[in-house]
């Protein structure tokens, strides 16, 4: 029979699913409101979440497995008796928690998380919405008093409610700030560091394996969305390394059985998957707006259409004095700096519409750029890198990406690598991908744009601190 996978993602929910003679495809597909309470939040609503996976698995059919692949980060509170939400979603992209982590950094916090979790003090990662929630909403501290709170991330709030496991896999606690790296295991200093009850959390479980039953279908994978593309794209050597482009851009490189830490590059060690009892890991690096972006510019009314973003005319926008640092949620990897903000540098009064989105192409191709170079030098990665999401559909972004990487990229026809990655290790049998795959290799001259676009980054860094 058919496996199916849930992609539950940042501005979406779709499922897959995966035919036992090699054709896979999304059978359903819904998006979900975005909230914005006050500048810089970001919400969801669990229970329109949940509903829509219950849309997706009612559309998916019979099938034999079923796997999940979550948002990462994003985190809420609910009741261990009722299931009902104590809290709204916290997506990833949210940073108010960033004063308090600038307060422990301040302490010399940031030793310690980096030491067991490998991971910075940023508000992109859970432990310090967790902590959010249990000081802010009455509800939660209430459920604690009475012994009824749960804190995790979506995929065990989806567990719990759907098949009545409370648990995660590890990689989506890797994510947390609240795993150590090394054991597996919540580590009692980082949770009494953020103030995170660990009797609170769920059980961390291996990717693979009994998660429960869906309507007597067994949930056979859970993890986190990254790294499904990772597994997706084909990843499976130390040096192999994909980029996804959704809301953000993330690049992921497999390390194997090495945690490499990289904490003066900017790059995260996490955990690529688990099965069997084998650990693979991986260096994490992500640009928070790629896609996001792009949604900006189409609320300002400077994008009318996506079809512009095919081509252009001019010569790239940075070789005429124009460049964009696409940093509208701060600057990750390798700067790790929430108060750097989104500029546009080099316009004049003859700047039109179509030279600001050429621009803004080429600042996201450029961050990734940057993210990529940082990773190369702690691990020598492979001549071809993986590409996917919805700005690989612009074959401007493709030779732009591919010039200032100065490396060929692999775009592979089938692009819904995420949910493919995810139901491929749910299933019993292994997958054929379908589709063939393309390469793009560098074109344009990039001489200079490295530095250009550096110049940017310092004007953009600290900005909304004053400093700019």
């Amino acid at each position: 029979m058919s496996v199916a996978a849930i992609d539950q993602g940042t501005t979406s929910t779709r499922v897959l699913v995966a035919e036992p003679g090699g054709g896979a495809a999304i059978r359903h597909a819904v998006r979900h409101a975005q909230f914005h309470p006050k500048p810089g939040w970001v919400e969801h609503d669990p229970e329109e979440l949940l509903a829509n996976i219950r849309a997706c698995l009612e559309a998916a059919g019979p099938i034999a497995a079923l796997g999940l692949a979550n948002q990462g980060e994003s985190c809420l509170a609910w009741d261990a008796k009722t299931l009902q939400p104590l809290s709204p979603v916290i997506v990833w992209q949210d940073n108010r928690t960033t004063p308090e982590l600038l307060r422990l950094k301040a302490q010399g916090a940031e030793a310690e998380t980096l030491a067991r979790a490998g991971l910075p003090l940023d508000a992109y990662f859970s432990a310090g919405k967790l902590a959010w929630i249990l000081q802010n909403l009455p509800e939660a501290r209430e459920a604690r008093r009475a012994n009824r709170l749960c804190l995790g991330t979506t995929d065990a709030f989806f567990l719990h409610r759907l098949t009545g496991h409370f648990a995660t896999d590890v990689t989506t606690a890797s994510r947390t700030s609240l795993m150590n790296l090394e054991t597996r295991q919540w580590d009692d200093t980082l949770c009494a560091l953020f103030g995170v009850p660990r009797d609170c959390l769920p059980a961390i479980r291996d990717t693979v394996g009994p998660f429960g039953e869906i309507n007597q279908t067994p949930l056979t994978a859970s993890m986190v969305d990254q790294q499904a593309a990772l597994y997706g794209h084909g990843c499976r050597r130390a040096g192999d390394a994909k980029i996804t482009f959704g809301t953000g851009a993330f690049a992921l490189a497999v390390t194997g059985a090495e945690i490499i830490r990289a904490p003066q590059q900017g790059l995260l060690p996490t955990i690529a998957w688990a099965q069997n009892g084998q650990t693979v890991f991986a260096l994490d690096g992500g640009v928070y707006d790629a896609g996001a972006a792009i949604e900006w510019a189409e609320r300002l009314g400077i994008l009318h259409s996506l079809d512009e973003l095919a081509d252009f005319a001019a010569p790239p926008a940075i070789t005429r004095g124009l460049v964009f640092v696409p940093a509208l949620s701060g600057l990750a990897c390798p700067h790790w700096d929430r108060a750097g903000a989104a500029l546009w540098l080099g316009m004049d009064a003859g700047t039109t519409r179509q030279d600001l989105l050429q621009a803004l192409l080429e600042g996201i191709a450029l961050r990734t750029a940057e993210v990529i170079s940082a990773m190369h030098a702690k691990i020598p990665l492979h001549g071809q890198i993986s590409v996917d999401g919805g700005l690989t559909r612009s074959p401007y972004f493709l030779r732009v990406l591919a010039s200032a990487l100065g490396r060929e990229l692999a775009v592979p026809e089938f692009d819904e690598l995420t949910a493919f990655g995810c139901a491929a290790l749910a299933s019993p049998t292994p997958l054929q991908r379908p589709g063939t795959t393309r390469a793009i290799a560098p074109s344009l001259p990039a001489s200079g744009w490295h530095e250009r676009f550096s110049a940017a980054i310092s004007r953009a860094k600290g900005w909304r601190q004053g400093s700019g």
